[in-house]
């Protein structure tokens, strides 16, 4: 299968995308790179799934072909388009993330998951500048905390951390498990995740998450960041 350029997207807009990713409609593997508008958010981002690729960016279709090797199919996660398309947009692309999805619910584990403030925690500050409707959840012992809310392409998004001294004792399970107990049933539930931390990924894939594909994300909107899941 080659990439080539041209006709209108099979997909359509981001949103709809992870709509239909979210019910186990992946974009079909074929070998397409799209080229569509910046999503809702606060990101521009280039996602990666198997032989197909959409980038979602102020940028004009011609320019990104132009910078795209015919019939490479990893070439627009290749670090020389990255930092072009960085250049072109003004901003440095973000950190490598998988992106991992599990719908709405989940059974209840042994940890007691309740609602907490933590309003200084630098976590949910980070997540509150570009993220919205954001709830934060914790265990009642104060071991972890996560996040949900409305990240990019308005999908729900979750984000854990859990305590140093606390990790490898399942309670990054329990927090995306709770997670997706905080999200309207049958919604899909997005995870990012470097690919680096075991941790989190054990934790994830074990909380029912399943991978998707890969993403970089390009924080044009001012005033928000990047935030991987991590345990």
């Amino acid at each position: 299968m080659s990439s080539t350029p041209g006709g209108s997207t099979s997909t359509g807009d981001l949103e709809r995308v992870f709509a239909l990713i979210g019910r186990g409609h992946l974009p079909p593997p074929d070998g397409r790179v799209e080229v569509v508008p910046s999503p809702a958010g606060p990101s521009d981002v280039v996602c990666a799934f198997t032989a197909h690729t959409i980038i979602a960016a102020a940028v004009e279709e011609g320019e990104v072909w132009s910078k795209l090797s015919p019939g490479d199919l990893g070439a627009p996660m290749e670090a020389g388009f990255l930092v072009w398309l960085g250049e072109r947009l003004e901003i440095a692309p973000g950190m490598l993330d998988v992106v991992l999805v599990a719908t709405g619910d989940a059974p209840a584990t042994g940890t007691q998951i309740v609602p907490q403030q933590a309003d200084s925690v630098a976590r949910v500050e980070r997540a509150r500048r570009y993220r919205r409707d954001v709830k934060v959840f914790g265990d009642s012992a104060g071991r972890g905390i996560g996040v949900v809310g409305r990240g990019l392409a308005r999908r729900w998004e979750v984000a854990v951390e859990v305590e140093p001294a606390h990790r490898n004792s399942r309670l990054g399970r329990d927090l995306f498990a709770a997670a997706r107990r905080l999200v309207p049933v049958d919604e899909p539930l997005f995870a990012q995740v470097s690919p680096g931390n075991a941790a989190s990924l054990r934790a994830v894939l074990a909380a029912g998450f399943r991978p998707l594909g890969a993403e970089v994300l390009f924080l044009t909107r001012p005033g928000n960041s990047v935030l991987s899941a991590s345990e």
